[in-house]
């Protein structure tokens, strides 16, 4: 029930079984319950007593998040969110992932949850690289930065590390590409601190097959067909 709920732009799957918990969602008549089943095209599934709207099409976006902008889509501070700058859009859609307020890069966003779960499940290992200009920078730091780590007593691979701009000053301002497999919260910037390194800026540029490329800061597009069916294998 909270995957058509989901699916018909409404809400995000893990709201819809809030919803469902609290009595709100019925079928038939019937109050439902998490784990209950329907056939929409069959079925009378109702919301606070409402028909559910009908199914949009699957959309599937690409944002470049600038800084200064919330991933969640509801926050008790009232910081402007990433989807508001989807105008245009037409359909409510939701970020797969996150990036946080101060990071900035490639977002993606769909109102497909079966999508949106394949790609942020551990299983996948989806590639992620962000360019990262860090203070502090050292070779020792560097070869910390490198090595596995535990983080939320998770064991996480060895990212991939380049040097884009060794450090030029004394306070050792550098630029890295750094390349991860997991999506841990604020993963980049607590490695590089327990590298004894200060990120200063971080952009995501790469998530699996997706580059952000020339797309500009606050912009967005939607995914192209050969691009979707790429992350989809």
């Amino acid at each position: 029930m909270q995957k058509i709920i989901s699916s018909r732009g409404i809400t995000s799957r893990r709201h819809a079984e809030e919803l469902i918990t609290e009595g709100r969602v019925t079928c038939n008549g019937q109050v439902c319950h998490l784990g209950d089943c329907a056939d929409p095209d069959v079925d009378r599934i109702l919301l606070d007593g409402k028909p559910l709207p009908s199914k949009t099409g699957d959309v599937y976006i690409m944002l470049h998040k600038p800084r200064g902008y919330v991933t969640t889509l509801s926050d008790e501070k009232g910081r402007p969110n990433a989807a508001q700058l989807l105008t245009g859009c037409g359909v409510r859609v939701y970020p797969v992932g996150r990036l946080d307020m101060d990071s900035e890069g490639l977002l993606l966003f769909t109102n497909d949850g079966a999508f949106a779960n394949m790609l942020a499940h551990p299983k996948h290992q989806v590639e992620k690289v962000y360019q990262v200009t860090v203070n502090g920078f050292s070779a020792e730091g560097l070869d910390r930065l490198r090595q596995p780590i535990t983080l939320d007593g998770y064991r996480i691979k060895a990212p991939d590390v380049a040097v884009i701009s060794p450090p030029k000053t004394q306070n050792g301002k550098a630029r890295l590409q750094v390349t991860i497999h997991e999506g841990r919260n604020r993963q980049v910037r607590r490695m590089c601190a327990m590298a004894g390194m200060e990120v200063v800026r971080l952009v995501r540029v790469r998530e699996g097959c997706l580059s952000l490329g020339n797309l500009s800061r606050g912009q967005w597009r939607y995914l192209t067909e050969e691009e979707l069916n790429r992350l989809k294998k």
